[in-house]
Order: structure tokens, then sequence, then C-alpha cells
């Protein structure tokens, strides 16, 4: 005789959320079969423009023999409308096999290497919630495919899911395996303006050895590379003035600019600017000093606290990260296990003023995830496109805001 169970309720919204999250999935993974092989004729083209610009033809010109640090020769070769920023020199090595086949083939192997990044990132955010690991996985993983965040760093090709991984990584192991936390760092390191705010506090709050030989892999691993751009540019002096063109170069485009008004930046500086219409003297400096300062102090005195408010403490870490230095709203990716964390002590604490706010900041903080086209589309009809790029960077800085007002009042 065959008996048959009832599926329980954890089954069902397990299999409710993978067919969520695998309908999600399979449109974020459109572009990279759909989006046209790039020309000059269509450097406007959005999908995959960051595997484009940032990853498959910097390796290209880097295969060639060129260094595609020179905002020219990038350029001048091919067509790609952004200039290859300061990504980490090991980042040419490690994507290289994307690089390597025709563009169309290392477009959609990168893509579906960045959504496998996306569930493991859910699978971190579940383990650090303390969640039923299928179940807290597949729900988190389908709401990151879904959400605005989630969806930009499939639809124009961003290396964000991958250092992501790597900050959670620092921040899980970073006492009870450094040497993992160390490599999570270096990962972390390759885009600067994660890896360094990271080492910084990291530092700060005691992780001395994973702060120091996170930063060590990642220079160490970038050293070869550095060495023959040196050897082809002709010298040390030629490298640097190469290094030099491409900060100029990147400090005055309308997407990266600190003054611009219709750049997507998430950092107190830009959104200071994008408010005000004025910018003090020494704005971006003053920025991630104060805010890594303050982060610092704080997170420190959180981590002396409970288990919740260690929590806490990881996610005012990213948050200030974030908005301490040039970043954009898919940046908040490396928030996202220490979001989950501190949701599941918000309601379970409900009842306490303290976890109230932060429940707040965490809503702000969920803006950009919850950035989908058509609130786009409302935002720019009612308010303007002005603030369609500033709304996700204001509520960026008002959760760190709340984060620190809450930590400050917070007893160790």
């Amino acid at each position: 005789m065959i008996t048959t169970t009832k599926p329980n309720t954890r089954t069902l919204l397990t299999i409710g959320a993978a067919v969520v999250g695998a309908l999600s999935a399979a449109r974020a993974l459109s572009p990279s079969w759909e989006a046209p092989t790039p020309t000059a004729a269509n450097l406007a083209e959005e999908r995959l423009q960051d595997f484009r610009d940032a990853t498959y033809f910097p390796i290209r010109e880097f295969l060639a023999g060129g260094n595609p640090y020179d905002p020219a020769a990038m350029f001048e070769h091919w067509p790609v409308r952004q200039n290859f920023n300061l990504y980490q020199p090991y980042h040419l090595v490690l994507h290289m096999p994307f690089a390597l086949p025709d563009y169309r083939i290392g477009a959609i192997a990168f893509t579906l290497a960045s959504l496998l990044l996306l569930a493991v990132l859910g699978l971190l955010a579940a383990r650090q919630a303390k969640l039923p690991l299928v179940l807290g996985t597949v729900v988190i993983a389908a709401l990151l495919v879904t959400s605005q965040v989630g969806k930009a760093q499939l639809y124009v090709g961003q290396v964000n899911p991958l250092i992501a991984v790597g900050a959670a990584a620092a921040l899980m192991a970073r006492s009870s395996r450094p040497r993992v936390a160390a490599l999570g760092l270096a990962v972390a390191w390759l885009k600067p303006q994660f890896g360094l705010p990271l080492a910084i506090l990291l530092y700060a709050r005691g992780s001395r050895r994973v702060a120091l030989g996170g930063t060590a892999i990642a220079a160490i691993a970038s050293l070869p590379v550095v060495g023959l751009l040196i050897f082809r540019g002709g010298g040390v002096g030629p490298f640097l003035d190469v290094i030099a063109a491409n900060l100029a170069h990147a400090s005055h485009t309308n997407y990266g600019a600190v003054d611009s008004l219709s750049a997507q930046r998430v950092d107190a500086a830009a959104v200071f600017f994008r408010v005000t219409d004025w910018l003090p003297p020494a704005a971006e400096l003053l920025a991630l000093l104060g805010i890594l300062a303050t982060t610092a102090l704080l997170a420190r005195k959180l981590d002396k606290g409970d288990e919740d408010s260690r929590s806490m403490a990881d996610l005012i870490t990213c948050v200030g990260a974030v908005v301490a230095l040039v970043h954009q709203p898919g940046d908040v990716l490396i928030a996202v296990p220490a979001m989950a964390a501190v949701a599941v002590v918000c309601w379970r604490r409900r009842k306490e003023r303290v976890w109230q706010v932060t429940g707040i900041a965490l809503l702000a903080l969920a803006v950009p995830f919850a950035h989908l086209y058509f609130v786009n589309e409302a935002i720019v009809k009612t308010l303007g496109s002005r603030a369609d790029v500033t709304v996700d960077g204001v509520a960026v800085v008002a959760a760190w805001v709340l984060l620190t007002v809450v930590a400050a009042r917070k007893r160790a």
C-alpha cells in the first residue's frame, strides 16, 4: 500500500520561491544572448555594457600587448563607451576565460557565472541569518534575481556578485577562519572602492590579520600583471602617467563625476551635491575620512555586545563602505547577508525601540532593490530624472545615518 504525505508549508514555500526565481533568472539571463555584438555603431547599448567595457575588451587589449588602463588606447582599439577603471590588475587574469572565446559565448558564460554567485550569496545570507538553509537560500536568491539590484548585475554584466561573496566571506569568517576571510577580502579588493574601506574597517574592528593578509594577497596577485604592463610601457614613469590619465578621465565623465547631475552614485559626497547643488572643497576626501572613522568607532562598540549587535556591526560596516567612496546603487549587494541577519533580529526583537529604528534603516536600504522599471518610470514622470538618480543615494545615506544613531545610543 502506497501512502502519501501532504507537503508542508516549508516545502511549498521553497517550491514557490524556486519557480519565481527560475522565471526571474531566465528573464535576467536573456540580455546575454540578445545583446548585439559590440560595434562602433551600437556603443549606447546598455545590455552587457560593463562586461564589454570592464572585462571583455580590456582583457583583449591586455592579450594584444597593450595597456587597458590607458583610456586613449581602449577608445582607439575597441568598441567601448566607458574607460576601464582601476580594477585590480589580477582581474585581467582571473576573468580571462570569459574573454578568450567569441564575445557571445563569453557573455553567456559570464552571466551564468554571475547568476551562480548570486545563488551563493543567497546561501551565505541564509547561513548568516540562521534561516532554514534550503528555504532561506532559495527565497533570498529568488528575491535577488527579481530585485533591481540583482537584475542589474546580469543585465549590464557587473562583477559585483563576486565581490559581494568575497566581502561576505571576509565578514563571516574573520574570527573563526581568518585565512578564508583574508582570501574573501582579496576578492573584494578587485574593485579598490570596495577593498579599501573594508580593509580599513576590518582592521579597526580588530581583524588585523584579515585586513593585512587580504590586502597583501590582492597586491601579490596583481604584481605580475603590473610588472608586465610596466615593461611594455617603458618604465614606471609612463605607467604612472597612464594611471593619472585614467583617473583624470574617470573624474570628468557624466556617469562618474561627483558633481554630475546624471550619475547614479550613492556615496555621501555625490548625494550631497545632487541634493544641495553645492560641493564643498575636498568633499570626497572629507566624506571618506569622516564616514570611515565614524563607522569604525561604532562597529567596534557594537562588537562588544551580543551576537545581534555584532550583526548590526557587519551591516554598518557594509553600508559605511558604500557611502564613504564612489559607488553605484548595485554596490549595496555587499550588504545582503548582513541585511538578512539584521532583518531576522528586527523581527524577533520587534518590540524594542532600537530594533524598530534599525528596521526603518533596512527599509531605506531596500529602496535600490525595489527601484524596478515601473518605479523608475513613475519617479521620472512625477519628480523628474534628477530625482530618479538621487532617490537611491538618499535612501542609502539615510540608512547609514539611522544605523549610526542607533549604534551611538546602543549600550555595549
